[in-house]
C-alpha cells in the first residue's frame, strides 16, 4: 500500500514538474516577442548613429534601406549616401586581427576615396592601451579623416614604428596597426568595387 502512495506521488510530482516546465517555457516565448520589436528598434538606433559618426552631412535617403551587399569573399554591407539621387557616400565595416581578437571598424568614404570618419565598433583590446581606439578615450581615430589611398601614399599607411604615418600607442602598437591595415583595407576594396557601391554600373555609366 505503501508503495502504491508512493508511486502516485512520484506520477504526481513528475507532471507537475511538467507543467511548472511549460508554463516557464510559455512564458519565456512571450516575454521574448514582446520585447523582440524593442531589440530590433535599439538596434538600428545604434546603427543609425554608427552611420552618422562616420558620414557627417546630410543626406535626401534613408541610409538603412539603400544597400548593397558585395559577391566577394565575406563582402561587407554597404551603406549608400545620395543627394538627388546620386551616391555621394558610402558607409561599411572592415575587419583585422588585433592583440587580443578581431577589431571590428566602420568607415565611411566619400565618392572621390577621401574618407569621412572611422569609428572601431568592436574590439576586446587591452583597456587602458588598446583601448585608445576609442574616441571617448583618445582622438587618435580622427587621423583618419581626409585621408585617401593616396594621401598617404600607400607605403606610409602604417604606424610610425613601421616607417609610415600613422602614431602607435606607448605599450600597444598592435592595435593600432590593426585599425590602420582594416582602414587601407577598406579603401582598397572601395578601388576595386567603386562603380558597384556608388552605382554607376546600375546607371549604366562607366
Amino acid at each position: 500500500m505503501k508503495l502504491d502512495a508512493l508511486r502516485a506521488r512520484l506520477a504526481y510530482q513528475t507532471v507537475l514538474l511538467g507543467c511548472v516546465v511549460l508554463l516557464t517555457s510559455a512564458a519565456l516565448a512571450l516575454a521574448s516577442r514582446a520585447t523582440e520589436a524593442d531589440i530590433e528598434a535599439a538596434a538600428m538606433r545604434d546603427l543609425r548613429q554608427s552611420l552618422a559618426q562616420v558620414l557627417p552631412g546630410e543626406y535626401d535617403n534613408d541610409l538603412l534601406t539603400d544597400t548593397l551587399r558585395l559577391d566577394v569573399d565575406e563582402g561587407p554591407t554597404v551603406y549608400r549616401a545620395r543627394r538627388a539621387g546620386r551616391v555621394e557616400a558610402v558607409v561599411f565595416q572592415t575587419v583585422a586581427r588585433g592583440y587580443a581578437g578581431p577589431v571590428v571598424c566602420i568607415m565611411g568614404v566619400a565618392r572621390d576615396g577621401q574618407l569621412l570618419g572611422v569609428r572601431v565598433l568592436s574590439h576586446k583590446e587591452t583597456p587602458g592601451l588598446g583601448d585608445k581606439i576609442e574616441p571617448a578615450k583618445d582622438t587618435w581615430i580622427h587621423e583618419f579623416e581626409g585621408k585617401s589611398l593616396g594621401s598617404p601614399t600607400a607605403d606610409k599607411w602604417a604606424v610610425k614604428k613601421d616607417g609610415g604615418a600613422f602614431d602607435q600607442f606607448a605599450g600597444a602598437t598592435i592595435t593600432p596597426r590593426a585599425v590602420v591595415r582594416a582602414v587601407k583595407g577598406g579603401l582598397e576594396l572601395f578601388a576595386r568595387e567603386r562603380s558597384r557601391m556608388l552605382g554607376e554600373m546600375e546607371e549604366g555609366k562607366t
